[in-house]
This record gives structure tokens, sequence and C-alpha cells, in this order.
């Protein structure tokens, strides 16, 4: 399964790259909002951080003409951009063209299996269903993860789940488990995936061990 950031903090974005567990990185305007920077700007110092890996950013118009407007202008930061665009039947109408022409598409704000069907059918790169925002509203997110999966496997589609809105290393195991291609997740969640009580009871015993050899290491 891929990981992407779900951020615009270019230092997390960095941070984490380094690790080597990176695969890309999604964006939206809150995150943007959060980051206080320019758009266009810290969008290409992203690609930037990751050459090659899928970049998500969003554009904010409502219409057909609109997106196709933003999306030409998001679309020249770098080659591994993905437009973000929404699941509406504009949104659909962009990601078809989009697709099209050869460019990478995130649909976004997926909550239900039928909406996944349709964005598989525009041709989307990826489908982001939101399951930490499915669960608050009293709906189970994993359970359309796995109803996606299901009819995506049934018609071979190359549309890959990008799971969204995780909101703790349960959503992560669970995704990994079900069969999602790309979890996205705030760099916060993505660290927590480290961390083990017994993990860290073992360093704190062989370090103590190791203090009683007076012994160094070169």
């Amino acid at each position: 399964m891929k990981f992407f950031a779900d951020t615009a903090d270019t230092a997390d974005i960095r941070d984490l790259a380094d690790t080597g567990l990176l695969d890309g990185v999604t964006t939206n305007p809150s995150l943007i909002h959060k980051a206080g920077r320019d758009f266009l700007e810290v969008v290409a110092e992203i690609c930037q951080i990751v050459p090659g890996k899928p970049v998500s950013a969003e554009v904010v118009a409502l219409d057909y003409e609109g997106m196709m407007r933003e999306a030409e202008i998001v679309r020249k930061i770098a080659d591994n951009i993905a437009v973000k665009v929404p699941l509406t039947i504009d949104g659909l109408k962009t990601c078809k063209a989009l697709t099209d022409d050869g460019t990478m598409v995130n649909v976004t704000l997926c909550f239900s299996a039928n909406q996944a069907l349709l964005a598989a059918k525009a041709g989307a790169t990826f489908i982001s269903p939101f399951v930490g925002r499915h669960d608050d509203n009293g709906f189970d997110g994993m359970q359309l993860i796995s109803d996606i999966r299901l009819i995506y496997d049934n018609y071979d589609f190359g549309t890959e789940i990008l799971v969204a809105s995780v909101r703790h290393p349960i959503h992560v195991l669970e995704a990994a488990r079900i069969g999602a291609d790309v979890m996205t997740a705030p760099p916060a969640v993505i660290r927590q995936l480290v961390k083990h009580p017994l993990t860290d009871k073992g360093i704190e015993g062989f370090l103590a061990d190791w203090a009683k050899t007076g012994q160094k290491i070169g």
C-alpha cells in the first residue's frame, strides 16, 4: 500500500520523504490555508521534494469550464501533479477530459460506492473516499472501502483506492487488510505507526544492559 502525506507543511514532507516511506502527497484548500502560503508556490515546492510522485492539488471552481481553466494552471506546475476535483457531475466531466489528455486526476469527497463507481468509469487515477468523516456521521468508513474494492475488482478498474480522512493507525491497518491501493494521512498519524510500548521497553532494556558492559562502539 502506498503512503501519501496529507499536508501542505513542507518541513513535515521533507522529513517523511527522508525515511523513504513517502509515495506522494495530498493537499486541499483547508491544508493550504493552514500552511499560510501561496497555493502555487507551496505546491511547486512539494513537487520538488517528491519528484515523480503524485502531488494532489485541488481546483476550487464548481463548474466544468472553471475547473478546466484552473486545472490548466495547476497541471503546469509539475509533471507529477494530480488535479483534484470534487465528486460532482461537473467534476466527473472534468476528470474524463483531463485523464483523456494524460493528466492524473484525484476525485475527492467520495462517500458512497456508487460515487466511486462513477469516478472509475470517468477514468479517475485516484478515488478518495473519506473514512474518518464517514465514521463521524454514523456510517462505517471501512465498509465503504471494502465495497469499493469489491466493485473495482469485479470490473478490473484501474482507478486506485486512496483512503482519505485517516484519523488513526487502525484506519491504516484496516485499509491495508482490505487491499486499498493508497492511504493518505496527516504526518502525525504516519509517525504513530512506528510506535509500540514493547519496542520502547526493549530499547530501554538493551541500553541498560549495554551500559553495564562499559563498552563503546567506535
